[in-house]
């Protein structure tokens, strides 16, 4: 009678350089869109403060500035009427329903909010959001 050896069973090894890899994808991933919406904020804008400020529940929204001239920008470039216009009409035909979060100066002219917020309708925006400052 003949007998054989037992193999000893490989050992099992945790592969840990996967999960370093995705590690990183996700670091560069957190910083690139941090930068981006960094980036829509960076407009010359004071925002005005209010009592009754709540931040909203959804945040992933088309971001406008207005500055205390009346100027408009779309993130941090500076655009005209017609520009944002357009921005907000593709944004609805992509990304639909359309929601805006509208950062005003507070030394913003009536005038240039109150046509924002036509331009907004004409395209047919659900959803606008003022950005203020909470007390």
């Amino acid at each position: 009678m003949v007998r054989r050896r037992k193999r000893p069973l490989d050992e099992v090894s945790f592969q840990i350089t996967p999960m370093i890899d995705m590690t990183f994808l996700l670091l560069i991933f957190f910083m690139v869109t941090q930068t981006i919406t960094q980036q829509e904020r960076n407009a010359p804008v004071k925002l005005p403060v209010a009592l009754s400020a709540v931040a909203p529940e959804r945040t992933e929204r088309d971001v406008i500035n207005i500055d205390g001239e009346g100027n408009y920008y779309i993130g941090d470039k500076m655009a005209t009427k017609d520009e944002v216009l357009a921005h907000l009409r593709v944004k609805f035909e992509d990304f639909p329903p359309l929601q805006i979060y509208l950062r005003a100066d507070k030394n913003t002219p009536t005038k240039k909010i109150r046509e924002f917020v036509d331009m907004a309708t004409e395209v047919g925006a659900i959803d606008l959001i003022f950005g203020v400052y909470g007390n």
